[in-house]
């Protein structure tokens, strides 16, 4: 077919798959629409639902504006929801500037715009709440677009997402919006099963190339090299991803590895494997040639690598030079993010021109112009303006939403060429940039370090790439001592993302449920949940493997089959024989331990005790019985080769007497060499006055025998398969009969753990509401009505702490600081005792305490666990804001970053408006809210830019 008959081809399929609607719409870009996008918009315009799953930056948002294009068509409503508020606030400013303030409407936790336009952004929560409340704004609702719906995977908030697609109204259609995750497939079948025709459209094909790099020192090396000839000499590798395949070639020493990427395959850079080859035995040579006494205190430094990372600033300036600006460098801290940006301005390194300077300056100070001086001076505006200035920013959830604002907008616009952010950053805001870098491949979650999972390094590398401005992006990983360019390899060519439910019922979403629909209508709503559809999907493939398993049993039986009698309980009985005579071993052994923990515990300083084994064994003087070192003693003592060393029941198979006594000085101290010869040669001298110890091995006790074990001894020798041919043939057989069976089992009670698991959580958490009076049957109480109002994870407590009247007899200052406790969670889990007000805001926190613990237990007897215990450490910080204090002298004592303290605080302010909403019309407390509320909103609090 010739080039112009190709052409002529596609442009008839795309033809045939668009339509003039599509085409009309189209027209408002300034690009042709891809197949995924045109066959998304197709099957929206044909009246089906449908859920797009392709790579960040390749242009889903098209499909869901396509939605708000047919809504504004028809004269019908739609709703575009995102995860979090400032992608609703971006997303709100587009759609302004195409369609018009009048027809487009923004609904936050802090913003309500035009909440009657025909096109309304929102968080998601903002819709659950509307469904629960039966708003008449959902009136004329046709589409519902669902941005980042992969969020549903997350583990605090992800259950909205499935509340939302479960009790939207049939007649909605969804347009559901995901990044590339491996089981969309799956998500798809799910949304056919609870919203009926639903198309999936997957696409992986990144709209701009993305090229995979190492920074090794200051010089940037390709991760992937293509093939050269033909190798022989395969040697298949195994892997947790896969089949890998090393290559060495009969004419070069070098090895190389291979890896499949997107369908290619291609050789991890020969160079790079080198490297790391290099730097591991440099490495080890220079822990060889350490003195060995250093090596085993630990105390000589780590050696340097040959290729020591480059620092933040020669990093930006190697981009720079290269052409690979705009850039995200992720740093997993938000200290070192800060940091990056001082040391890079502290070096000298500008990025921008005079002029785009000044335009940076103007923007910046005109969006922040509303900000009193006072609270701009305690954020660090000077530096950060400084910075901007310079062409480098960071981007953090401890910044002030404004500054993280500003600095989205000039990044977007090309004035900012370097962006030091956490990973947050690949969640949602719209900032492409030419070149990914990430520092480090380990991040700490709160507990420990982990390594990047390939779906994490999926998520950050695809903010590389800006459609319709970059030919390619690159992602480029730091050299760091250690470094594995295999593993680099395997996280760049893996494709692993899986979609995985968090859904599990809440108190508030059980009450709106009974209320709404009953609750047997209710449970069966919840076992349509995503959660449940994974759940019945696993236990399919458990289910099969359970028949499989039932067959072999069967097998298994027949073969230990024996004429002269019921072998299987012969068998049984051998097994219970051997069980028994283990158990009583068991119990010989625990005595035993006891015995010896019993002699050492006795020991005193000064006594002279013998090791039977070990490295230590021989004659030792006791330098510390140890007793209070744990629950267990652990004697320190000096051997007669001068080796001080802790002991415990575990050298010890008998238990210890001492042989005598030794004096031990005052002045001895187990440091000095001189002291521990000293006292070894006393030591040695005093045996040789000592008479010769029998030396004691462990003897067999002489306990009576179980009279269990006795008994079934003789049944086994009476048994008549005990005699028959063949026994230990059919006994091996019987084996592997009972060890089957016993996975048999346990596989039997996962799957009844699987099934209907969603709904028995429902019922658990139903049992706690009824024995609290927010249900009787299917029935919601006033105080149930109260409860179904108020949307937090600490939602019971905050019911019951208006229902006890905690917070009756507070003022507005005092009634902020008590409910602080409900939404704040300390980044750190180990952070010092928190400060709290005396007087009445004490005596209710205590209040709120003794509650949390009745509910404890209420849910330990229901076998349910949601409320975590509250968290009093912005109480003191919130208590100082609503009196009017200073920000500066707030942050300052709390040591709280300024984006923690406002998002905190709009938190707060969110709930507060919730338990105003939620008490009755002649509630003091309502009033008292509603104050504290007012309080709280204002200084940087209070300012949002949107648009």
């Amino acid at each position: 077919m010739s080039t112009y008959a190709a052409r002529y081809a596609e442009f008839r399929r795309r033809q045939k798959e668009s339509s003039p609607t599509i085409e009309e719409f189209q027209n408002l870009y300034g690009f042709d629409f891809d197949d995924f996008q045109i066959r998304a918009c197709k099957a929206l315009e044909t009246g089906h639902g449908v859920l797009v799953a392709a790579p960040t930056g390749s242009g889903k948002t098209v499909v869901g504006e396509f939605a708000v294009h047919l809504a504004l068509r028809d004269g019908r409503k739609c709703f575009y929801t995102t995860p979090i508020k400032a992608l609703s606030n971006q997303k709100y400013t587009d759609l302004v500037r195409r369609y018009g303030s009048d027809k487009v409407g923004l609904l936050t936790g802090d913003n309500s715009i035009n909440g009657e336009a025909p096109v309304v952004v929102m968080t998601t929560e903002v819709l659950r709440n509307m469904l629960y409340a039966g708003s008449a704004t959902l009136s004329g609702l046709a589409y519902v677009v669902m941005d980042e719906v992969h969020y549903l995977a997350d583990r605090f908030r992800g259950a909205v997402w499935e509340e939302v697609i479960i009790h939207l109204p049939e007649s909605v259609q969804i347009a559901a919006l995901s990044a590339t995750v491996s089981n969309a497939e799956e998500f798809g079948q799910w949304l056919q099963q609870v919203r009926g025709d639903t198309s999936v459209i997957v696409d992986e094909k990144r709209p701009v190339p993305l090229w995979q790099h190492m920074m090794v020192g200051t010089r940037i090396h390709d991760l992937f090299v293509e093939p050269e000839g033909t190798d022989t000499g395969q040697e298949e590798e195994k892997n947790g991803r896969g089949s890998r395949k090393r290559r060495r070639s009969r004419h070069a020493r070098q090895r190389t590895v291979e890896i499949e990427v997107g369908g290619e395959r291609l050789h991890v850079n020969p160079k790079l494997i080198r490297f790391a080859e290099e730097d591991a035995r440099l490495t080890q040579l220079a822990y060889q040639r350490r003195h060995p006494q250093a090596r085993a205190r630990g105390g000589a430094p780590r050696p340097r690598s040959r290729f020591a990372p480059p620092t933040r600033a020669q990093i930006v300036e190697q981009l720079d030079r290269e052409g690979l600006l705009p850039a995200i460098t992720f740093i997993f801290s938000r200290a070192g993010c800060d940091e990056a940006v001082r040391q890079c301005v502290a070096s000298g390194l500008v990025l921008t021109t005079p002029e785009e300077a000044a335009e940076i300056r103007e923007y910046a100070e005109r969006q922040c112009a509303e900000i009193p001086p006072a609270d701009l001076n305690v954020l660090g505006y000077s530096e950060w303006l400084q910075a901007l200035e310079c062409g480098i920013a960071a981007h953090h959830a401890g910044m002030l939403p404004t500054f993280k604002e500003v600095v989205e907008v000039l990044f977007s616009r090309g004035l900012i060429r370097a962006v030091f952010a956490t990973e947050t950053l690949a969640l949602g805001i719209n900032m492409p940039a030419r070149t990914v870098v990430i520092e480090k491949l380990d991040k700490w979650n709160g507990e420990t370090h982990v390594a990047l999972t390939p779906g994490e390094y999926t998520q950050l590398t695809g903010r590389a790439g800006r459609r319709g401005i970059d030919v390619e992006g690159h992602a480029v990983v730091v050299w760091q001592p250690g470094t594995d360019p295999e593993m680099v390899a395997g996280l760049a060519g893996t494709r692993t993302y899986p979609l995985n439910s968090s859904f599990q019922p809440s108190y508030n979403m059980a009450v709106n449920l009974v209320a709404q629909v009953g609750r047997e209508r209710g449970r069966a709503m919840l076992e349509s949940s995503f959660a449940q559809f994974q759940a019945d999907r696993s236990v399919v493939g458990l289910v099969r493997k359970l028949r499989a398993q039932q067959e072999a049993l069967e097998g298994y039986a027949k073969a230990a089959y024996d004429p002269r009698g019921d072998f299987m309980e012969y068998a049984a009985m051998r097994r219970r024989l051997s069980d028994l005579e283990s158990a009583a071993q068991r119990n010989r052994r625990t005595a035993r331990r006891k015995e010896a923990e019993r002699s050492l515990r006795a020991l005193r300083t000064g006594d002279i005790i013998r090791i039977p084994s070990g490295r230590h064994a021989g004659y030792a003087v006791v330098l510390d019985p140890g007793l209070d070192k744990g629950p267990l003693p652990v004697p320190l003592v000096l051997t007669v080769n001068r080796q001080v060393k802790r002991v415990s029941a575990n050298d010890f198979p008998i238990p210890v007497e001492p042989t005598g006594r030794l004096r031990i000085p005052k002045s001895f101290s187990a440091r000095s060499a001189q002291a521990r010869r000293d006292l070894a040669s006393a030591l040695r001298s005093k045996l040789e006055t000592l008479p010769t110890a029998p030396i004691r091995h462990r003897v067999r006790d002489g306990a009576p025998e179980d009279p269990e074990i006795a008994e079934l001894r003789a049944r086994i020798r009476e048994h008549p398969c005990h005699h028959s041919e063949g026994r230990e043939d059919r006994a091996r057989w019987a084996e592997r009969y009972f060890r089957l069976k016993k996975e048999t089992e346990e596989l039997e009670r996962r799957i009844e753990s699987r099934s209907h698991v969603i709904a028995r959580t429902f019922d658990r958490v139903c049992g706690v509401l009824q024995e609290l009076d927010y249900l009787e049957g299917d029935t919601v109480t006033e105080d149930g009505r109260l409860l179904s109002r108020i949307y937090s994870e600490l939602d019971l407590l905050a019911a019951e702490s208006l229902r006890r009247g905690v917070w009756d007899a507070l003022g507005p200052e005092e009634l902020a600081a008590c409910v602080s406790a409900l939404v704040y969670e300390s980044r750190r889990p180990d952070e010092v005792f928190a400060r709290v007000p005396s007087g009445p805001v004490e005596e209710a926190l205590n209040a709120m305490m003794r509650l949390w613990g009745e509910l404890s237990d209420i849910e330990h007897r229901h076998r349910v666990s949601f409320l975590r215990e509250p968290d009093l450490g912005f109480v003191w910080p919130t208590y100082r804001w609503a009196r009017g204090d200073q920000l500066d002298h707030i942050l300052n004592e709390a040591g709280m970053p300024a984006g923690d303290f406002v998002r905190s605080t709009k938190q707060l302010i969110d709930l507060l408006g919730q338990i105003a909403q939620a008490v009755p019309e002649a509630s003091g407390v309502r009033t008292t809210a509603r104050q504290a509320a007012d309080k709280l909103m204002r200084g940087v609090v209070a300012y949002t830019s949107v648009g």
